[in-house]
């Protein structure tokens, strides 16, 4: 993300395997107030498609995202 962006909260789901990096963001995103970001670090290729499918169906926006070296990150704006 740009350098004038953060995250309010961060959640380094490094080394689970899918369901469960998607799982714990929800957790999160669930004790969150509207309008924060949250990123989200994890290592599950199959993450890309679930992070754009809950983003299009909760409403919670993705922000960004990217891969870097087998590490994928999210930033999600709380709805």
């Amino acid at each position: 993300m740009g350098q004038n962006q953060h995250a309010d909260m961060k959640l380094d789901a490094r080394g689970l395997t899918c369901p469960l990096p998607l799982l714990k963001a929800k957790q999160v995103l669930n004790g969150m107030d509207s309008g924060l970001v949250l990123e989200v670090t994890c290592t599950d290729s199959g993450s890309v498609r679930d992070f754009q499918v809950f983003s299009e169906q909760s409403g919670n926006q993705l922000l960004y995202s990217e891969e870097e070296a087998g590490t994928y990150s999210y930033w999600l704006c709380k709805k």
